[in-house]
């Protein structure tokens, strides 16, 4: 019905040809449903853990009365009388239970998922049926068992026999331990029993699939998101060409052997430092050998600061968001670049005014209705044309660099910061349950999705994503920067704890781009050794293991063929990561750029350690993230900050247009803010760069976001009138009721 399977590749192909984005969303739906099943398998495990403390304490009860049977004094044969006594002639019943017990020892939620798994089977079915499956490798394995349960859909048998057409047994060395004996019912290994459970079976597969689909081992054909990525390199005729120059404009060796004498000299040369400084390091100590670091304390706010901070609270005007967005739209002609998506000239004849409306309804998040009552003169639906017919993701993007352009111009922002460093961090938004984005969040405790945003030292937001919830953030750390398009671009990025993947570390190396991530559980963390040999007076206890420097040698020319079609926009880093950044026991890639990465995040570990005014700098760029993320909020006001939309594109464009309001009022800020000092320095008040830059353009006080509301007490009102029938009509007879 769904597809012609074949056993010979492992592989079938859909009689409808699906395009890639809907390859992408049924792959995103495939995911997220086996995701789902392991969730609420893990939340039944907990709740029959909970239940099951009555039993547990029974069992240990009984084993305690087995261990005082054994040890009183007497014959082997009294004592075995005692433990039969201790049993309380029900040893069957004790087994059954310490079975019932161990069957989900070490949180072992797997047969928790065979109930839930009922429900969801035929759509997990149908979702493979569409997806035109291939291995990366050689090991076809995975893929000839889901040909086996595609081809036995209809199978009501409690058992398959795993075995290809010609009778031979299938490999299962993909079975992970965990699932052997369940599928099996063996708790070890045998190519020759081909017996499995088949609904065990077919659970332990998708589950596999959905790992493997995220790792880039299999590949949907003509998927934008879980194609082959290698489709998308630069061949190795441009690599050859290119990458001599590329490794001179990205500051990194792309000789092999020198590359990795290069990384043991800095690592070592770290080491060092790092060891020799630890004496003398009153805020870093060693207890029971795990590390510890105090926090950064925060610093008071000087009282100048806070003159200063008045003194402009005084000076700037009260305004709306209308009128910022109006003086922003005269200055800089964003209008302009928000054009018929047909390539002609627009028709309308009021383009301006209709795009700062746009802009309002979906930068504050009121939506079209909302909008069209608040403001006079215009409907619902010449809102919602302008953003259908005349936006893209692309053009609120290239409007949004046209102000950060603007921005940079400014003297006051270089206060702030050099430009040459970024934070990244994400803030959820409220979603609809029911569309492909939202996810239930178990830092942020609802449902939505996740803004993403890269925001520079100077107070502006660069680049924006909305991403799904369950997704690792650090994945999309390195798109913003290489993605922006702006006259600021930094070199270096801060993260917050999502940003420690060791495979980020080593990909954002090759790229030439420095990652200096907030640090949260250190002491978890592992410092790797140069060699076995590698010993150090006060931190040795640190490392836990060596690098594998021949992988690294082997596979950088595969790795830096990555970087360079990175930077020539061939591939997003996002992708690349999404890849390479899961676990694969296949993936000898993925191994070397996660081994490359244990260096540079071991060095940069190291001095994150000795170095207290790198933990403040990062402490200090996290924390104007976080400050951005509450001002992108108090923007989007409308509708309690819930996202209406279910469409995927049209909530991320509502990501956008959040992005670029907040930019443009954040200029505005500048342009005021830059004005009144200037009257403040004429009029002798001491301006000190220093107390400046503990100011930002985050301010609130002067905008007045919900306009301004009239009043006329002249106005004739109606009498109230009490005694108004109602007409109800009699349930049985229809008639009106008086």
């Amino acid at each position: 019905m769904f597809g012609d399977f074949s056993l010979r590749s492992g592989s079938w192909r859909s009689f409808w040809p699906v395009p890639g984005k809907a390859s992408d969303d049924i792959a995103d739906i495939f995911i997220r449903i086996v995701q789902n099943l392991i969730n609420h398998a893990n939340e039944a495990l907990k709740q029959h853990q909970l239940s099951q403390t009555q039993q547990v304490d029974a069992l240990i009860a009984a084993l305690r009365d087995v261990i005082q049977a054994y040890q009183i004094p007497g014959t082997e044969i009294e004592r075995l009388d005692a433990i039969a006594q201790a049993f309380q002639g029900e040893p069957d019943e004790l087994k059954k239970r310490c079975d019932e017990q161990l069957a989900y020892a070490n949180n072992n939620y797997l047969p928790f998922m065979l109930s839930l798994y009922r429900s969801k089977r035929a759509l997990l079915f149908d979702c493979v049926a569409h997806m035109d499956l291939q291995s990366t490798t050689q090991d076809q394995s995975t893929l000839d068992a889901l040909a086996l349960i595609m081809g036995h859909r209809r199978s009501r048998k409690p058992t398959l026999d795993a075995v290809n057409a010609k009778g031979e047994p299938l490999d299962l060395s993909w079975i992970p331990d965990k699932w052997l004996k369940l599928v099996t019912g063996k708790t070890t290994r045998n190519r020759n029993n081909t017996e499995v459970h088949r609904k065990y079976f077919e659970l332990c597969l998708l589950t596999t699939l959905a790992q493997e689909l995220k790792s880039g081992d299999v590949v949907i054909m003509g998927s934008d998101k879980y194609g082959d990525f290698r489709d998308q390199l630069v061949s190795w005729e441009e690599y050859h060409e290119q990458i001599a120059e590329y490794g001179e404009l990205a500051g990194i060796i792309t000789d092999p052997k020198a590359l990795i004498a290069e990384l043991k000299r800095w690592l070592r040369k770290s080491s060092n430092e790092t060891d020799k400084k630890f004496p003398g390091n009153d805020q870093v100590r060693i207890e029971k050998g795990e590390l510890v670091i105090q926090r950064v304390k925060r610093k008071p706010i000087p009282a100048a600061l806070e003159r200063i901070n008045r003194a402009l609270d005084d000076r700037l005007s009260e305004t709306s968001i209308l009128d910022v967005l109006i003086d922003m739209e005269k200055w800089l002609g964003l209008s302009k670049g928000f054009k018929p998506l047909s390539g002609h000239e627009t028709k309308l004849t009021d383009h301006q005014r209709r795009f700062i409306v746009t802009l309002f309804c979906f930068g504050c998040n009121l939506g079209p209705t909302q909008t069209s009552r608040s403001i006079e003169g215009i409907n619902r639906r010449q809102i919602a044309w302008l953003n259908l017919r005349h936006s893209t993701e692309e053009k609120i993007d290239e409007a949004i660099t046209k102000v950060i352009n603007a921005y940079n111009r400014f003297s006051l922002p270089k206060i702030w910061g050099t430009g040459k460093t970024a934070s990244a961090d994400g803030t959820k938004w409220d979603l609809y349950e029911q569309n492909l984005l939202s996810e239930h969040h178990l830092r942020y405790l609802g449902t939505g999705g996740l803004g993403y945003y890269h925001l520079s030292d100077t107070y502006i937001a660069l680049f924006s994503h909305f991403i799904p919830c369950g997704v690792y953030e650090a994945v999309y750390i390195l798109d913003g920067l290489l993605k922006n398009q702006s006259d600021i671009q930094p070199d270096t990025i801060h993260g917050d704890t999502q940003s420690q993947s060791e495979a980020v570390f080593g990909l954002a190396y090759l790229l030439g781009i420095k990652l200096m991530p907030r640090i949260r559980g250190i002491k978890h963390l592992k410092l790797y050794r140069i060699s076995k040999e590698d010993h150090f007076k006060h931190i040795d206890t640190l490392f836990k293991d060596t690098i594998k420097w021949e992988l690294i040698e082997s596979c950088l020319p595969d790795m830096l063929r990555i970087a360079l079609s990175v930077k020539a926009g061939r591939i997003n880093a996002s992708t690349i990561l999404r890849r390479l950044g899961t676990y694969s026991r296949k993936n000898k890639l993925y191994l070397a750029l996660r081994e490359l990465g244990r260096v540079v995040r071991t060095v940069f570990l190291l001095q994150y350690i000795a170095e207290a005014e790198i933990r403040e700098m990062i402490q200090a760029a996290t924390c104007k993230s976080e400050e951005f993320n509450d001002f992108l909020q108090w923007v989007m006001f409308g509708n309690d900050g819930l996202i209406a939309e279910n469409v995927r594109h049209e909530q991320q464009k509502i990501i956008k247009y959040n992005h670029l309001v907040a930019n443009m009022i954040i200029l505005y800020n500048v342009v005021t803010m830059t004005k009144a000092l200037g009257e403040l320095a004429e009029e002798g008040y001491p301006i000190d760069p220093e107390v400046l830059a503990g100011t930002s353009p985050f301010r609130r006080g002067n905008i007045n976001r919900f306009g301004t509301y009239s009043m006329n007490m002249d106005r004739e009102v109606p009498n109230i009138e009490f005694n108004i029938p109602i007409p109800i009509p009699d349930k049985d007879t229809g008639l009106i009721i008086n």
